[in-house]
């Protein structure tokens, strides 16, 4: 089958978004997008055998994806990432359902992260703030603030945008750092609350660990992000993938070292994943002795920190999932409206206000009563599968893509091609495992068989709706020609 010609998606085009974005703005988007906060208490409820499965899922798939995005964003550093790859390996509809399945499984993210940091915005106030802890009034509000916070930024442009990506990125490593100071001052007064020893951090591999270790690759998602945005960065095929690779760096310590601490001042069996980060703060000054205004400041400061992290993440990964309907847009799959760049501040300002309409029937249903609350979660459910779907065809695209000879200035997978089809191998077998472990049930779930098929048949319906939106976009294109 001969390459795909590039579209009007993947050229220079002088109405595409300006370009904004620098190596160290790419650096901290990579950060906040790499980082979700929560999954590190997440990961330290399973104790010291944590830190093995992080390297575990680090190696079999966060290394092969970063490497794969390097390359491939190197090659192709077009408005599109992912999108563009895999249409040019496999042709249009690929292309189309990769980005279809893609932006579908955000949309329960926007609600997610907006309550978890409504919950953890509480912490920065007096006491008295807790009592708004199941208050569904200060849950929608501020969830509805936080989204159109973050589209304004995102519509007036990334030169604007950026600078909440750029606070959250800050803001995401900040606690780890707070974390690990107060670790070390518990280590040095009491010693690890957590044994560190061959027997303790070798994986049980129970039922349990096996779920865990799906849930930490969804962890480490997110490293084709800026990719997406490669018409607003400088230089983008040089400046992609080194800041992926710096990124990277600190994505990978990140986790690891802020599980560490949160096991080294804290027992597992003390830790709470539902609670997240703040509690795993919060326990850990007390346990070191501190009270006071003290105390209150630092959980109070860390708090801060971790609204920030989670407003940025929310604004990067809204501005990355409108260049979706945007370049399918472009591509005609979509009405041309989705095309449409504001005249003043350059931005696909019709994909990002629909992509906000999406953000806030979610939200709603996120606050619903408890039928609809039921069928949130039943959409929840159908993002499971759906969210590594897109990775398959990163990966699928790395190998296919290697019989195209690469430009000079292409930064390549050290090794060549036969490295990256052996990386991409690597990528897609972990995605098919973890793709695997995700459907299975929990073990407390009394329906385990209904689970499975509703996890399976609602992605299959997903896909189905790609392939009306895909079709009936392909037929209204060629009446319009």
């Amino acid at each position: 089958m001969a390459p795909a010609e590039f579209t009007p998606s993947e050229t220079e085009n002088s109405n595409l978004p300006r370009r904004t974005m620098g190596f160290r703005d790419l650096v901290l988007f990579y950060i906040v997008t790499g980082i979700s906060l929560r999954w590190i208490a997440t990961a330290a409820t399973v104790g010291a055998s944590a830190v093995v499965i992080w390297l575990i899922a680090w190696t079999a798939f966060y290394l092969p994806l970063a490497l794969s995005v390097m390359e491939l964003s190197s090659r192709y550093p077009q408005e599109g990432g992912l999108y563009v790859w895999s249409k040019r390996a496999f042709g249009e509809f690929t292309g189309f359902i990769t980005g279809w399945t893609y932006w579908a499984s955000n949309l329960p993210y926007y609600p997610a992260i907006l309550y978890f940091t409504a919950s953890n915005a509480l912490y920065i106030g007096p006491a008295r703030w807790q009592s708004l802890s199941n208050n569904r009034a200060y849950f929608l509000l501020f969830a509805l603030f936080g989204l159109a916070l973050a589209t304004s930024l995102n519509l007036i442009g990334l030169s604007v945008g950026k600078w909440l990506h750029n606070l959250g990125g800050i803001g995401t490593w900040l606690p780890i750092a707070i974390l690990f100071a107060i670790a070390g001052i518990a280590f040095h007064r009491f010693g690890s609350a957590t044994s560190f020893t061959p027997t303790t951090m070798v994986p049980h591999m129970r039922f349990h660990d096996v779920l865990f270790m799906a849930t930490i690759v969804f962890a480490l998602g997110g490293s084709e992000s800026a990719s997406f945005l490669g018409d607003e960065i400088h230089d983008a095929r040089k400046n992609l993938p080194r800041g992926l690779l710096a990124g990277g760096a600190f994505v990978t310590t990140g986790y690891i070292l802020g599980t560490v601490a949160v096991l080294v001042a804290l027992p597992a069996n003390e830790v709470s994943g539902l609670q997240g980060i703040m509690q795993a703060i919060s326990k850990s000054v007390e346990r070191i002795g501190l009270s006071g205004a003290g105390a209150i400041g630092i959980v109070s400061f860390a708090a801060l920190l971790i609204t920030l992290s989670n407003l940025g993440a929310m604004g990067a990964w809204l501005a990355v999932s409108a260049r979706l309907p945007f370049v399918a847009g472009l591509d005609r799959y979509l009405p041309p409206a989705f095309a449409r760049i504001h005249p003043k501040w350059g931005t696909p300002y019709v994909a990002l206000l629909v992509q906000a309409a999406c953000g806030v029937l979610f939200i709603f249903l996120g606050q619903a009563g408890t039928s609809v609350y039921g069928a949130y979660e039943v959409l929840v459910s159908m993002g499971i599968i759906s969210y590594f779907i897109p990775y398959l065809f990163v990966f699928a695209s790395l190998i296919r893509l290697q019989r195209e000879p690469p430009g000079p200035d292409v930064m390549r997978i050290p090794g060549g091609s036969r490295a990256a089809k052996i990386i991409g191998v690597l990528g897609f077998t972990a995605t098919l495992i973890t793709i695997a472990f995700s459907v299975l049930p929990a073990e407390d779930d009394p329906h385990k068989i209904l689970a499975v098929v509703k996890i399976i048949g609602l992605t299959i319906l997903l896909l189905a709706v790609g392939v009306f939106v895909f079709v009936g976009g392909k037929s209204q294109a060629a009446k319009r020609i």
